[in-house]
Formats: C-alpha cells, sequence, structure tokens
C-alpha cells in the first residue's frame, strides 16, 4: 500500500494530505477505483445525471426533507 504524508495543525481542523502521482495511482488500483465495473458506474452516473434523473444535492440536511 502507499504511504501517504498527513499533517495536522495543532488547534485547526484543516489536514493536509500529500501523495505523489504514481502513488495516487496505486492506491486508487487498490480500492478498485481503476476497475472496469467502477468506470462503468461513473459513466452511467454520469448519464443519469445529463439527463436529469438525480438531482445534485447541496447538503445532507436535503434528504431528511424527502
Amino acid at each position: 500500500m502507499a504511504t501517504i504524508t498527513v499533517e495536522k495543525k495543532p488547534r485547526s481542523r484543516r489536514i493536509i494530505v500529500e501523495i505523489d502521482a504514481d502513488k495516487l495511482e496505486r492506491l486508487a488500483a487498490s480500492l478498485g477505483l481503476l476497475s472496469p465495473d467502477f468506470l462503468d458506474s461513473i459513466s452511467r452516473s454520469e448519464e443519469e445525471i445529463a439527463a436529469g434523473k438525480v438531482k445534485p444535492l447541496r447538503s445532507l440536511h436535503e434528504l431528511r426533507r424527502r
């Protein structure tokens, strides 16, 4: 698994993650983000959004209102 540098400053809610491109590609492959099934599901999702079948959410609170 690829190593990732993570930096959190004291008293801050920000986290900085640093990874080089080769390690990012290996991490994505390890998580299955480059598998044909996952890439096909992304394509189907983009088609559904373009067709208007899906409405984008601005926040998770909108899910409760439905």
